[in-house]
């Protein structure tokens, strides 16, 4: 057999019917969450042009650089698979003139994302991204919110060891004096740099401090500290981000190595780690609507991935649900049965009772072990005695408990359970 039919993609995986109660469980939480703080759900392309990646992250990033899947389509236009979600918000904001709503706009997304690096634990090519993104609110308030935000997420999905780390790295302004500065600190040690880090000193030296060469790292030791660097109004900025992160009762830890991989970010930036692990980061991009094409709207935002949260969920020990159980199970018993099981299976189905009943033409004994292995909170064996009587003993399968149940009133029977 052909080994590239039946083999996924290196950097992929498929999500099975046994874990995808554990990903719903989740995606729920972060959905119920995000209503409760004001979140309305967007959907956009999994592709976009080139040209939108290249402008909003930023074209001396990693992500741009070394890790976008870009092609060509029919039609000889660039064309590159999403590697993160802010972007493609940013997009939808001024196509659609959501700029023309009431301000802020408060958004939420669960994508797909994609980007070509190398295939490890927790990282993939093809990953899945929780994010929320804001749009007109100028004030560091709303920096706090989406931090508690996630945090609150976080928390009720069942991480309790979380460690909030916050930076602020400036405006193009502040930034600027700031890369001088570095420039002259890098400068004696430029030709020790990765060859990545040699073509970012003159354009974004800022990046170099992001490397993930274990050189460059060692190289950026001592370096000037951003936060030494920034204006008035971004520290104004980030003295009110603290204040309200008080105000809302969120400890946290300033971290002045943070300064995220993406060119985009302005002031705020944050990380949420769980045991040395990462498991959240964003931050403000006030000028990327702008970098757009849009008018100048500012904005905060964070990202988030599934596959990371779900590994360290399971290495704290935390057991998530992996699914509803199949409410009844009818097992019949002949061909008369067989019709009276899908019919009061449909019944059970429509009102929103899940049900199943035996296709495999087993026999009652086999019929009760495929039922155990469903995990089938009941059972019903439904034969010709049952159905001239109009009546079946229900019997719940934790307890052995049976009640004697109208064949008519089934429905009746598990609403008044449930």
């Amino acid at each position: 057999m052909d080994m590239l039919i039946t083999k996924a993609p290196r950097g992929t995986q498929d999500l099975l019917p046994s874990d995808s109660g554990r990903w719903q469980y989740i995606e729920g939480i972060f959905k119920d969450i995000c209503a409760a703080f004001g979140y309305k759900e967007i959907r956009f392309p999994t592709f976009e042009h080139t040209e939108l990646f290249l402008r909003g992250v930023g074209d001396t990033t990693d992500v741009v650089q070394k890790q976008m899947y870009t092609f060509n389509d029919k039609g000889g236009r660039s064309i590159t698979l999403r590697p993160e979600g802010t972007a493609s918000a940013a997009r939808s904001f001024i196509e659609n003139g959501l700029f023309q709503l009431p301000m802020p706009v408060k958004m939420y997304y669960d994508v797909p994302c994609f980007r070509y690096e190398k295939s490890q634990k927790g990282r993939l090519r093809e990953f899945h991204q929780f994010g929320v993104e804001v749009f007109g609110a100028k004030g560091p308030s709303i920096d706090a919110e989406v931090v508690s935000l996630a945090v609150t997420f976080l928390k009720a999905a069942g991480l309790s060891d979380l460690s909030v780390n916050i930076n602020s790295i400036g405006c193009p302004e502040c930034r600027a004096r700031y890369n001088e500065a570095l420039k002259e600190f890098l400068r004696p040690k430029l030709d020790r740099l990765c060859d990545t880090c040699k073509s970012r000193f003159e354009r974004n030296p800022l990046r170099i401090l992001d490397c993930k060469s274990e050189i460059c790292n060692e190289l950026c030791k001592g370096a000037p500290r951003l936060l030494d660097y920034i204006c008035e109004d971004c520290r104004s900025h980030f003295d009110g981000f603290k204040n309200s992160l008080d105000t809302l009762g969120i400890a946290y830890q300033i971290d002045d190595g943070i300064v995220r991989g993406l060119d985009y970010y302005t002031k705020t930036v944050f990380e949420i780690i769980s045991g040395g692990f990462t498991v959240c980061g964003g931050g403000r991009y006030d000028g990327l609507i702008e970098e757009l094409g849009g008018d100048s709207t500012p904005a905060i935002g964070f990202g988030l991935g599934i596959e990371r949260l779900l590994l360290r969920l399971e290495e704290t020990g935390v057991q998530l649900p992996c699914g509803d159980a199949v409410k009844l199970y009818i097992a019949p018993m002949g061909e008369a049965a067989n019709v009276h099981a899908a019919r009061l299976a449909l019944e059970l189905r429509a009102k929103g009772i899940s049900a199943d009943y035996d296709h495999m033409g087993r026999s009652l004994k086999a019929q009760m072990k495929y039922a155990d292995k469903l995990g089938a909170e009941n059972t019903l064996v439904l034969g010709d005695n049952e159905i001239a009587a109009g009546s079946a003993k229900v019997k719940n399968m934790a307890t052995g408990e049976q009640t004697e149940v109208m064949l008519g009133e089934i429905c009746e029977f598990f609403g008044r359970k449930s």
